[in-house]
């Protein structure tokens, strides 16, 4: 996934979950949207370097979006719904092993109790329904958690692919896209949702499939790239 062009610029604060006030390096004051409803701990540093998409629609009340920012531990992108065209990108060119008989890829299709998974493969195997959860909180010990809030919906998918796993020619995958360049190993964040926890770790028992892959970040454009460990508790 490539940006067309960023303005970099320095965080002020972020407020109200969804908008960010920024200072552009020519001095000029603004607001951004913010793309992720997440905690972001670690990630919303004010006084922190910050790199903004921009749109040309004539109808968005703010055509700025927060997509980028340095952090201590490295540099993260913080535009949650990147992940998925991410990982269908890594999909389709065949950077992920064993799924190589699913060509067919679709997108938000509907499926458990009102649910969408986020990709559907498809081919002569059968069916792999793909739920993309994007981590950005980096410990200081190199650990990536998910999630970074307690989340009654992350529990939800679990429990629907934990179903999904279970029926005969098709698979269930859940897959942490890290979007942290500091983070070395993916964990479930225990400490701050222990049920999400526990659910995960009764769903991998019932067959749904854990991966966690890091993504390389920079000023051109965000890919997976590499393959992490993941473990149920972090070290």
């Amino acid at each position: 996934m490539q940006f067309k062009r960023l303005v970099e610029g320095t965080l002020i604060k972020r407020y109200k979950r969804f908008l960010a006030d920024v200072e552009l390096r020519d001095g000029e004051l603004l607001t951004a949207h913010c793309p992720n409803t997440g905690a972001m701990t670690g990630c919303d540093e004010p006084g922190s370097p910050v790199w903004l998409s921009v749109s040309d629609s004539k109808t968005r009340k703010y055509p700025h979006t927060w997509e980028l920012v340095e952090t201590s531990r490295g540099m993260a992108c913080i535009h949650s719904a990147r992940a998925n065209k991410v990982v269908e990108e890594a999909f389709a060119t065949g950077l992920i092993p064993g799924f190589a008989d699913y060509p067919d890829i679709a997108r938000e299709v509907k499926y458990g109790e009102g649910s969408r998974v986020d990709l559907l493969l498809s081919g002569a195997p059968g069916q792999v329904f793909v739920e993309v959860k994007c981590v950005t909180l980096c410990r200081d010990d190199g650990w990536g958690l998910f999630p970074d809030a307690v989340s009654d919906r992350g529990r939800k998918h679990i429990r629907e692919l934990a179903a999904v796993a279970q029926q005969d020619g098709t698979r269930a995958v859940l897959l942490f896209c890290v979007f942290h360049s500091g983070v070395t190993r993916v964990a479930a964040a225990g400490e701050i949702d222990p049920r999400y926890r526990d659910a995960l770790a009764e769903a991998r028992e019932a067959g749904l499939e854990v991966l966690a892959w890091q993504a390389d970040i920079s000023l051109a454009g965000v890919s997976l790239a590499r393959e992490l460990p993941f473990s149920l508790d972090p070290d």
